[in-house]
């Protein structure tokens, strides 16, 4: 994965005018979530906005949440969350965890990065659990790719190979949302 290249005073005003889908995706996620589970970990952790949504859904949940960039965490209000250094590539928190998620993060991974972040997700999922993917994506058509892009950086892929490896790692997985070149995947264990 490419340096990581947002500062947290600037992240929220970033995504709301690149992306005017930004909290149609937050929410899309959040639903996505269902209610109830108890042990929650996400992938990219950010400024926290997409935890602090997850979290209303799932009251009491514990949170294990990780992110490349120490200042984004540092910035990120979410009080009694086990927030940790790490990358996509490193390896995951121990499970079991009821719910793993992930808004905007993974399409910084290459297609095998994204296939092995699939295999050790499910690896950390306990039986039943569910895995909630919100990112860009290479759409179908062409015209929907509206999400400004860096090379080198941003390395979306399309749905059906994302799906073909989130059922190579052995989860059940469907789009459940999408707009342009966004989605919304769930993927149960």
């Amino acid at each position: 994965m490419g340096q990581f290249h947002f500062h947290p005073d600037e992240y929220l005003a970033l995504m709301e005018s690149e992306l005017p889908a930004y909290y149609r995706l937050q929410d899309a996620v959040a639903a996505a979530t269902g209610s109830g589970a108890s042990a929650l970990l996400e992938l990219g952790t950010g400024t926290g906005e997409t935890a602090r949504r997850v979290l209303a859904r799932h009251p009491g949940a514990a949170l294990v949440g990780i992110d490349a960039s120490e200042d984004m965490l540092r910035a990120c209000p979410l009080e009694g969350a086990d927030l940790r250094v790490a990358r996509l590539e490193d390896p995951l928190p121990s499970g079991p965890f009821d719910l793993v998620f992930s808004a905007l993060a993974v399409h910084h991974l290459d297609g095998p990065g994204k296939a092995d972040l699939f295999s050790r997700v499910a690896a950390v999922l306990a039986p039943g659990g569910r895995f909630v993917l919100g990112d860009v994506v290479v759409p179908e058509d062409p015209l929907d790719a509206t999400t400004p892009l860096s090379p080198g950086f941003d390395l979306p892929s399309r749905v059906d190979e994302q799906l073909g490896w989130l059922a190579d790692a052995g989860l059940s997985a469907s789009v459940v949302w999408a707009e342009a070149d966004l989605v919304v995947i769930v993927a149960q264990a």
